[in-house]
């Protein structure tokens, strides 16, 4: 898959892919979008709650939810545990050529960061004690989700109309059974239909501001026995 390494707005970088006429991230900015929507409306929202945390990230793509997630275990002493499905990763000569670096990222940062690329896949690795990172080289079609494990669904996968198949009623079905309950699953997309599969699964859906360049994300939630009625 041809890929090209694009400028967004904020001056962070993401990848385009013509083929599918998809970037990885928002043009309006990459980073702005992840620490927006998948930091503060899911990271800190279950963290302000508890501090042993299990996040799922449909598509671990440039790795960039993943360091923005990775200074909260260093901050706040938080247990986390990051799975994150990808089918297709990165070269590591795309990966330098992101230039995160220098736009987004200090040297310890950084080499964390590295550290996240070249680790194995489908095996855990402990890059802190706070931290571990399992990247799992599946489709979430092929994944296997554990029964009421995981705290918080970074949901990014491409839009729907580039991969529909990752936006069916099945798909948010079995990630409704793998999220505990009180645990969300947080995506840029505001789709009305998308809404509408995630209720069908049993999300309490969250409309809520979207980052620069849209109106809303949304958040589902899976209630708690009595307190959802």
């Amino acid at each position: 898959m041809h890929l090209e390494i694009r400028q967004t707005k904020d001056g962070s970088n993401t990848l385009y892919v013509p083929e599918l006429n998809e970037h990885y991230h928002s043009v309006h900015g990459a980073l702005q979008e992840s620490q927006h929507v998948f930091i503060k409306h899911g990271l800190e929202h279950v963290l302000a709650t508890k501090k042993d945390i299990k996040v799922l990230e449909v598509g671990f793509g440039t790795g960039l939810n993943a360091i923005l997630t990775y200074p909260f275990a260093l901050a706040q002493k938080a247990f986390i545990q990051y799975d994150s499905i990808e089918k297709f990763p990165l070269q590591n000569d795309v990966v330098a050529e992101l230039g995160y670096n220098q736009a987004i990222l200090n040297p310890e940062l950084y080499e964390a960061f590295l550290q996240m690329h070249h680790a194995p896949w489908n095996e855990p690795t402990s890059l802190i004690p706070y931290f571990t990172l399992q990247k799992i080289h599946e489709t979430l079609e092929e994944f296997i989700a554990p029964a009421s494990y995981y705290d918080i669904v970074y949901f990014d996968a491409f839009a729907p109309e580039k991969q529909p198949e990752l936006w069916a009623d099945a798909m948010f079905a079995k990630l409704y059974k793998a999220i505990r309950p009180g645990g969300v699953l947080v995506t840029y997309c505001a789709k009305g239909s998308f809404k509408r599969s995630l209720k069908a699964a049993g999300f309490t859906v969250e409309a809520l501001p979207g980052p620069p360049g849209k109106r809303e994300m949304t958040r589902g939630v899976k209630p708690v026995a009595g307190l959802y009625l």
